[in-house]
């Protein structure tokens, strides 16, 4: 089964209105809940895919009734009490009631750094295998859309929308950090990362408008070739 967050192609959400121009950021505790979910990564030692899986794992009746950035400070809550970073009693309370473990405390950052702290970090990697596919191969997605390193209900960028589809690869990237293995500590396992397009009507039928195109950035162990 897929998790509630992978929403795409459901039927009931709404057409998406690419001319609604909305802020970034629509109330001031918006920046606050991104920025705060950022920082908090660095001495809570985990990564993207860990705090993205963090959000994929809320009970599905708690997303639906979340805004954006709640379900971030929903996800960042469960992050910060599963590694005892914060208590019950200060959850409670809504602020700190002991000082941090010193080893915590080294790595948090000082409001100062803030402004010079890199936006992004990149996920390129020099090593990895080969790539498989040239550009221009038929290449299928593979079904169904589940973690790739035997997780459980682990995370991945694989949309359900698109596995078992046949696409083609237009671009290639470089190995780049597997998220299906960084998401749940088990090394970066880099691989290659490919640019395919799939065509909107074999996803969506006569729904989608004839000509239209959908392209997806798909790791290497996403994919098979379409004519194996």
């Amino acid at each position: 089964m897929s998790r509630i967050h992978d929403m795409g192609g459901r039927l009931g959400t709404g057409a998406v209105s690419p001319e609604a121009r909305e802020p970034v950021f629509k109330r001031p505790w918006h920046a606050r809940a991104m920025a705060i979910t950022v920082l908090a990564a660095r001495p809570g030692g985990w990564t993207i895919d860990t705090s993205r899986h963090a959000r994929e794992t809320l009970a599905p009746a708690e997303y639906m009734q979340m805004g954006y950035y709640e379900k971030w400070l929903a996800a960042l809550t469960d992050l910060l009490a599963a590694r005892e970073m914060i208590s019950t009693e200060e959850l409670d309370a809504g602020r700190a009631l002991a000082p941090a473990a010193p080893e915590r405390a080294e790595k948090c950052v000082a409001p100062a750094e803030v402004a010079q702290m890199p936006a992004g970090s990149p996920y390129i990697r020099a090593d990895g295998p080969a790539p498989l596919f040239a550009i221009g191969a038929r290449v299928r997605a593979l079904r169904p859309a589940v973690n790739r390193c035997g997780v459980a209900g682990g995370h991945t960028r694989l949309p359900s929308y698109a596995a078992g589809h046949i696409g083609r690869v237009v671009m290639r990237h470089g190995n780049h950090v597997l998220p299906d293995a960084n998401a749940h500590g088990l090394g970066e396992a880099p691989e290659p990362l490919y640019t395919v397009v799939f065509c909107a009507r074999d996803l969506w039928g006569d729904e989608a408008q004839a000509g239209d195109e959908v392209t997806l950035d798909l790791w290497q162990s996403y994919l098979e070739a379409a004519d194996a």
